[in-house]
Formats: structure tokens, sequence, C-alpha cells
């Protein structure tokens, strides 16, 4: 019922299956244009998150991120070490003052504070997931530490030198212009400190001339609001370009011992992760069709499920090519002298 009750986020439930026909033309599979999602990025997103966040809650639970897995250690432990790892690299203290960009709901926001005891600010464009994020901070009791702001983050409503450390988990990669979204960051970043994302990117093995690859690239734009998927170089470009100093980068997905996509695949099955699997989201579909049928669920929820189940096949054809990585890390320093 939580599913059925809050699909289409603040869209109004007449309107959301002329939302799900908007967002599809922005992309391939309907004649969009990368040039158009770029220009519109903020209504796709928004559109995106409203249709969809209810979908990610319920399959994948309040981070929605994939991790880097071993052998023998479940999705939910594997995502929190993934949180963990940002953490410390960025040497989170208590007290310091954290910037989460494009936090969703903010389950990675509630994580890092709880293991850091640092506060967390979460910026974020859509004001469902804000909504629901500060309801989930009520009930866990972070919200003294941790906030929300809606806001852009091409244009963060913060003044300079603002944060002790930012950093990003699979969210920029909505951003229309990587240097521009990265500037941002710069700006609100005291001088000296970090900046660590995980980003979606295709990897080096990716041709653009190879029609399959291109198939793949398109069913994970759709899939998952994006306005374009950069090359990893390209991110690394855009950092330096921004002024930032690159400790080190790496694809975390290239030696995962678990394949990242592995909960993904039609042939894996677990109990633990059940609602991504094949037999989960077929359990899945069925009900969300049920509700709109009985109109529990509002027109155009089981399209929403449809690009959903697109951006799946997209994802395990990617990694299963490693044309794709959902965790190009990075961390890169702002220089204690800015001269830019």
């Amino acid at each position: 019922m939580d599913l059925a009750s809050n699909l289409g986020g603040k869209i109004q439930k007449d309107e959301v299956l002329s939302a799900v026909d908007k967002y599809e033309k922005y992309h391939v599979h309907y004649g969009g244009q990368e040039e158009d999602r770029k220009a519109n990025y903020s209504d796709m997103v928004n559109k995106y998150y409203d249709l969809v966040t209810s979908f990610y809650e319920f399959g994948w639970g309040e981070s929605f991120h994939f991790a880097q897995r071993w052998v023998g250690e479940s999705l939910k432990e594997s995502i929190k070490r993934h949180e963990h790892f940002l953490a410390l690299q960025l040497g989170l203290k208590p007290g310091q003052k954290v910037l989460d960009v494009g936090c969703g709901i903010g389950g990675p926001l509630r994580e890092i504070s709880r293991f850091s005891s640092a506060s967390v600010t979460g910026l974020n464009n859509n004001e469902y997931q804000i909504t629901r994020g500060k309801e989930l901070n009520r009930k866990t009791g972070v919200d003294k530490t941790c906030k929300f702001v809606k806001a852009d983050f091409m244009k963060m409503p913060f003044e300079d030198n603002s944060f002790d450390a930012v950093y990003a988990i699979e969210a920029t990669c909505h951003a229309p212009d990587a240097y521009g979204c990265y500037k941002e960051i710069y700006r609100v970043l005291k001088p000296g400190q970090c900046f660590a994302a995980y980003e979606w990117c295709m990897t080096d093995s990716f041709d653009s001339n190879n029609q399959e690859h291109q198939k793949i690239k398109a069913e994970i734009e759709i899939g998952d609001g994006l306005p374009d998927i950069r090359l990893t170089t390209k991110c690394l470009e855009a950092l330096t370009q921004a002024g930032f100093e690159v400790v080190w980068e790496k694809d975390l997905a290239s030696d995962s011992p678990v394949p990242w996509y592995l909960p993904l695949d039609k042939s894996y099955f677990s109990l633990s992760s059940f609602r991504l699997t094949t037999v989960g989201r077929l359990f899945t579909k069925n009900l969300v069709k049920a509700l709109e049928f009985v109109r529990l669920a509002p027109k155009g929820s089981q399209r929403v499920q449809d690009f959903l189940e697109k951006a799946a096949d997209g994802l395990v054809e990617g990694g299963k090519r490693e044309i794709f990585t959902p965790m190009y890390f990075f961390l890169a320093r702002k220089p204690h002298s800015d001269s830019n």
C-alpha cells in the first residue's frame, strides 16, 4: 500500500501518465536528443525521481546505489561498507560540516552521519525525496545532525568555502555538464579539503560506433534519468579543469569479487534481495499492474516499471561487457591556495 500511495511522488495522480509521456520523449528510444536532455535536465530528473522513488525504496531500500561486494557479503552489508569507505577516504570527524550532493531520500546521509558523527547536509532538487528524507530522519533520530536543502547542484545556495568535505554517490551523473557541477562543488568546499564521489561512467571499452554498445547506453539513460553518460576520462578532465588535485581514482567495479550487477542479473536468485531478482521483479510488475487496474496506483505506473526493467537489462549487459561502471571512484582535493 505504501508503494501504491506514493507512486508519482509530488505529481498529481491524474497527471502521472502525462508525466511518463513527457519523460520518455526526452530519450533516444522515443526520438529524444542529448541536447534536449541537457537543456531540460532539471525537469527530466525531477520527473524521473517523482516517478521512480517509490519503486527504488520498495526494491532497494533507502540507499539507491550499487557497491563493490565481497564473497559471502550480503547486498545490504556491501552498501553500508561502500558508504563507510567513502567516509574513511574523506577522513570525516565528529562535528565536521559535510555536503551530500544529490542525496536521494538520505540513506547514505544518515549512515555516514552515524558512522562519523559528522553533520551532513543533503542537497536535492526533488521535493518529494526531501519530504520523504525528512520523515526518515525524524524516525531514525538524526534530524538534529542531518538536514536537507532543496536546490540545483549546478547553482548551490551556499557561500564559498562552507564545507569541510563534499561527497556524491551516483548522483552527479545527472548533471548536464560535469565541469559546471564540479566547479560549484569546488567553490563551496574549504581550501585543503576533499571531494569524493562514485560516478556512473562509460569505460574505455565503450565503442561509440558499436550499435549494441549505443543501445545499452540508451537503456541505462532512459531507465536512470541521465542526460548522457560520460567517459571516466571526461570526469577526470572536468575535475582538473575545475581546479581539483586528484589524489587517486579507480574503477572499483573492475576488481569487485562479486559483480556489482549481480542483484539485477536474471540468472541470480537471493532471498536477502528477493525483490531485485527475476521472480521478485515479476511479482512487483504484476503487483503494480493489479494496483493500477483497481486504481490504487495511478495510470502510467506500469510504464514506469517497464522502463526500470529496461534499465536493469542495460545495466547488466553494460556490466558484463565491462563498458559501463556505476562506481568510478575518485578522491580530489581543493588546494590550500585557491588560484582560480
